[in-house]
């Protein structure tokens, strides 16, 4: 790369050489802004601090003699796992599923729709959601773009998997290979230990993270918070990451409302001295501000202290106009 001068936005827009991924890990809170006032037609996406009260689940639970007053859906969940109340959990399991089965993103683009198109297909995006709304995302924007691979750590309403042929598609879809439909996916639902191991598609989805981790430049933390409940899940992303001490060059980024010591004491085990950076907007972040160039950014400002202009991603464009902007990177990226 060049040195001893600054990059213009259109150097920026030519430079796709950076080989290495982008990792973005994505939590409720990233769902939360790409939807803040509802989906489509005004539901509210739950998250588990009110999801047995969006859901309506107070009643049913208090049939069971559940007091579910103050404690939020992971506690009660758990629970009732642990109190052997199977039939309840699975009741639950397919009301939850039901409701963000029905979840449909808006028609104007989103922050999904600006970050799928915002990577590459070098890049991944590892989300712990239900909710379909990356999917979406992606289902609407991949004939524009190259877009980043999707892992579905705690499975997703989104799609279904073809079990012959290990496809995956739109639940009730046909898979063009066996002529089957794809089938709907377990949800990993809370619990005091979860089991990454339990089903094939939640294992590779887990492997693939695990490598992308030992390869990554970046990752970017948006509105994940680690819960107690996910102890199992930074322990197996800590391991792929290795000691701050062996990540010296990397960057960890963080997209969150929290306060940033907060949210640097939980993270404090991926982090490198100064080597990370926290946004409370996602068009505050690297991604959003150097858009499929942010490895390219990251490093041509901290290694070869470039000055760079911003390029952010103009925000009220209709989808049309949207894809004619990122149309101009497209044409220096020869990635498949």
């Amino acid at each position: 790369m060049d040195t001893g001068r600054d990059k213009s936005i259109q150097d920026e827009i030519k430079d796709a050489s950076f080989g290495r991924p982008h990792i973005v890990i994505l939590g409720a809170g990233a769902s939360v802004a790409a939807v803040p006032n509802g989906d489509k037609h005004g539901r509210k996406l739950p998250v588990m601090a009110n999801l047995i009260e969006v859901l309506g689940l107070e009643k049913l639970l208090a049939r069971h003699a559940v007091d579910s007053k103050g404690a939020n859906f992971e506690q009660v969940y758990s629970q009732l796992v642990d109190d052997g109340k199977l039939d309840l959990a699975k009741e639950i399991e397919d009301r939850v599923f039901d409701y963000f089965s029905s979840l449909q993103l808006p028609d104007t683009p989103t922050v999904y729709d600006h970050l799928v198109l915002s990577l590459r297909s070098k890049d991944v995006i590892a989300t712990f959601n239900w909710d379909p709304f990356l999917w979406q995302a992606c289902q609407r924007n991949h004939k524009f773009a190259r877009l980043p691979h999707l892992l579905f750590l705690h499975g997703n309403v989104g799609f279904g998997v073809c079990k012959e042929s290990r496809s995956i598609g739109p639940v009730g879809g046909i898979c063009s290979k066996t002529g089957m439909r794809f089938e709907r996916t377990p949800l990993l639902f809370p619990v005091t230990h979860k089991d990454y191991n339990k089903d094939d598609l939640t294992k590779t989805a887990w492997d693939l993270l695990k490598m992308s981790l030992k390869h990554a430049y970046i990752v970017t933390v948006f509105g994940y918070g680690a819960p107690q409940t996910d102890v199992e899940a930074v322990a197996l992303m800590k391991e792929a990451w290795g000691g701050p001490e062996k990540r010296n060059l990397e960057e960890i980024e963080i997209i969150d409302i929290k306060h940033e010591e907060e949210l640097t004491r939980t993270w404090k085990d991926f982090i490198h001295t100064h080597h990370y950076q926290v946004s409370r907007d996602f068009y505050d972040s690297s991604i959003a501000n150097h858009p499929r160039r942010s490895c390219e950014a990251m490093w041509n400002r901290l290694m070869e202290c470039q000055f760079l202009d911003k390029n952010p991603i103009p925000r009220n464009l209709n989808f049309q106009e949207t894809w004619r902007w990122y149309s101009e990177f497209l044409k220096y990226e020869t990635e498949v």
